[in-house]
């Protein structure tokens, strides 16, 4: 199983409705996540800073870039850009963050 980590950005006073899209987020889209092998996925939010450190545990880089050619992460993506920070295919801005320690 490969750690992925990655972090994004919020706009301000975007908070709660992060939250209230995600609780829960569209059965479809839980469902493509895990046909593409996403184990035990995080988002956690740094308020203060409206920063979000997302961690998957994935088991394979190619099948987790395939997501994003899905229409239904395509429709989120779309339904979230007002929300935060994103790209101009409207994918969020998202920095990959390294391993620099791991315990078992």
């Amino acid at each position: 199983m490969i750690r992925k980590a990655f972090a994004m950005t919020l706009l301000p006073g975007m908070e709660e409705e992060y939250r209230r899209r995600h609780n829960p987020i569209w059965p479809e889209l839980s469902r493509t996540l895990s046909e593409h092998g996403v184990h035990n996925y995080s988002i956690f939010l740094d308020g203060p800073n409206h920063r979000l450190f997302a961690y998957a545990e994935i088991e394979s880089e190619s099948r987790w870039n395939q997501i994003a050619g899905t229409p239904v992460c395509r429709e989120w993506w779309t339904s979230m850009k007002e929300l935060m920070v994103t790209n101009a295919d409207e994918s969020p801005a998202a920095m990959d963050l390294p391993e620099v320690f791991h315990l078992d």
